[in-house]
C-alpha cells in the first residue's frame, strides 16, 4: 500500500464493533498503560479504524477529563464510529467484565476473608501491589518531571499530602493554576514540549484508515445527539444522589454517593493517584476499611479487567456491608458496590458526550494543556505518597500518628515489622524492575508464595 493509494476499509456494523470492543474488553489488564497499548494495537494496527493522529488526538482530550482515561477513550471512539449507541457499547462493555469480577471477589472477600487460603493470598497481593505502585511512580515521574519546574511541583504537592494531609482535590487545583499561569506568562517550562510520539511501534497514516480527518463526526446532529446524551448522563447522575441526600441524610448509601460523586469530578491523574484521597476519607474519616483492606482491594482491581479505579466499588461494597445494619449484610454491600460504580462512571459518559463535540478546540488551547501537564507533575507526588503509605501499612504490623502543629505523619513502629512481608515486597520490587516481569506473572508469583507463607505459618 503506496501513501498514493487510499486503503479502502469496510465500514464496521454495530454488532462488529460491539464484538470488538468485547474483545478489548476482555483483555484490559495492566492499568490504563496496559488498556490504551490494548486498543491501539486492534484499533489502530488490527481494525485500521483511525491512525495514530487520530488516537492520540482523543487521548489527549480524555487526558483533560477526570476519571479513568482509558476508559473515556474507550467511549469516546465508540461515539466517533457509531456516535451515541457506539459510545454507550464501547464505555459500557469496558467496564462490565470488571464490575461483575470485582463484585464476586467482594463476596468472596466478606464472606471468607478471614480464611487461610483467601488470607494468604491476600498478603501476596499487597506486596505485589506495592512493587506494581513504586513503578507507576518511576514511568509517570519518567514522563512527566521534564524540567526543574515540573519537579519543583512534584516536590511541593509530595510535601503537601505527606506532612500536612492536604486533600487531594486542593493539591490538583494549585498545580492547574500554576500550569495555566506559567503558560499565560509565557514561561519556557510551561509550553508545549513536542508530541507523544507514535504509541506502537507501527506509524499508522490517518488517510489509511476508517476515520480519516475527513470522515470525523462534526456535523450538527451529530453535536445535538451528544449533547442530549450528556445532559441525560448528567441527571441519571445527579437525580439519584440527590433523592438519597434528601431522603436518607446520615445513611451509608448517602455518604457513598456523595463521597464517590466529589471523587468522579476530582480524579485527575489516574486511579493511583485518587487512591491517596480514598484511603485518607474511607479509612480516615468514614472508618470503612482498614489500611490493610485497601490494599487488598486494589490488588482485586490489578487482578482483573477493567479501570483501576472499579477499586472503588470494593470500598463501597465493604462500606455498606459493614455501616448499613442490615439484616442481610452481602446485600446491603452489593448495593453499595453498585451505588459506588454507579456514581463512579455515570459522569464519565457525561464528560465524554458534552467535550466531544468541543475536542479540537480544548487540545488546541495551550495553556489548558500546561495546566494538565503541571496536574500531572502533582500526581507524581501524590503517587509517591501513596507508595510509602502502601509500603508502610504492608511492611509494618503497627503505625502511629505524630503530630506537631500542622504537621502530621504516619510512623512505623520499627518493632512490628513483618518480616514475611518484607521479603516478599523486596522479592516483587527485583521482579519488576530487575527482571521486568509482566504484572500478571508478578501478582500470580505473589498470591501464590503469599498462599505458601501462610501454609507455613509464616504469615
Amino acid at each position: 500500500m503506496t501513501g498514493s493509494e487510499p486503503m479502502v476499509l469496510a465500514y464496521p456494523t454495530l454488532s462488529e464493533a460491539t464484538r470488538v470492543w468485547a474483545r478489548i474488553a476482555a483483555l484490559s489488564f495492566g492499568g490504563p498503560a496496559g488498556q490504551i497499548a490494548v486498543m491501539h494495537r486492534i484499533l489502530v494496527e488490527e481494525k485500521r479504524w483511525l491512525g495514530d493522529d487520530r488516537f492520540l488526538h482523543a487521548l489527549n482530550f480524555c487526558m483533560l477529563l477526570p476519571g479513568p482515561e482509558a476508559q473515556q477513550l474507550a467511549t469516546y471512539i465508540g461515539w466517533l464510529t457509531h456516535g451515541v449507541r457506539g459510545a454507550l457499547v464501547a464505555g459500557l462493555l469496558f467496564i462490565a467484565p470488571g464490575v461483575i469480577a470485582i463484585m464476586a471477589l467482594s463476596w468472596i472477600y466478606a464472606a471468607f476473608g478471614d480464611v487461610g487460603f483467601v488470607a494468604g493470598l491476600f498478603f501476596g497481593l499487597k506486596a505485589a501491589v506495592l512493587a506494581i505502585v513504586v513503578q507507576a511512580v518511576v514511568r509517570v515521574g519518567k514522563r512527566a518531571l521534564k524540567n526543574r519546574a515540573m519537579r519543583a511541583i512534584a516536590a511541593a504537592s509530595f510535601a503537601a499530602i505527606f506532612l500536612f494531609d492536604a486533600p487531594f482535590p486542593a493539591i490538583v487545583l494549585a498545580a492547574a493554576l500554576i500550569g495555566w499561569a506559567g503558560a499565560k506568562a509565557g514561561l519556557d517550562a510551561f509550553r508545549p514540549g513536542g508530541g507523544h510520539g507514535a504509541v506502537g511501534k507501527h506509524h499508522v497514516a490517518d488517510a489509511q484508515t476508517l476515520l480519516g480527518e475527513e470522515h470525523i463526526q462534526t456535523d450538527g446532529a451529530a453535536d445535538r445527539g451528544a449533547f442530549r446524551a450528556g445532559f441525560g448522563a448528567l441527571v441519571l447522575w445527579l437525580v439519584p444522589v440527590a433523592a438519597l441526600w434528601l431522603l436518607a441524610p446520615g445513611s451509608v448509601f448517602t455518604d457513598i454517593a456523595v463521597f464517590f460523586s466529589k471523587l468522579a469530578v476530582l480524579t485527575f491523574g489516574g486511579a493511583y493517584a485518587v487512591l491517596a484521597w480514598v484511603a485518607q476519607e474511607a479509612v480516615g474519616t468514614y472508618g470503612w476499611l482498614a489500611p490493610g483492606e485497601m490494599l487488598d482491594g486494589l490488588g482485586m482491581a490489578e487482578t482483573t479487567p477493567g479501570p483501576l479505579i472499579m477499586v472503588l466499588q470494593f470500598v463501597g461494597f465493604m462500606g455498606a456491608f459493614r455501616e448499613a445494619g442490615w439484616a442481610m449484610p452481602l446485600l446491603a454491600g452489593t448495593m453499595g458496590g453498585l451505588l459506588a460504580t454507579w456514581v463512579t462512571f455515570a459522569p464519565c459518559f457525561a464528560w465524554i458526550f458534552l467535550g466531544a463535540p468541543w475536542m479540537e478546540r480544548l487540545r488546541r488551547n495551550a495553556a489548558l494543556s500546561a495546566a494538565l501537564g503541571a496536574v500531572t507533575a502533582a500526581v507524581v507526588g501524590v503517587i509517591l505518597n501513596l507508595a510509602i503509605w502502601f509500603a508502610v501499612h504492608v511492611i509494618w504490623r503497627e503505625v502511629v500518628t505524630w503530630q506537631a502543629g500542622p504537621l502530621s505523619l504516619d510512623l512505623p513502629v520499627l518493632g512490628s515489622i513483618d518480616w514475611a512481608a518484607a521479603a516478599l515486597s523486596a522479592l516483587a520490587l527485583v521482579a519488576v524492575f530487575r527482571l521486568r516481569l509482566g504484572m500478571a506473572t508478578v501478582l500470580g508469583g505473589a498470591a501464590a508464595l503469599g498462599v505458601a507463607l501462610h501454609v507455613a505459618g509464616l504469615a
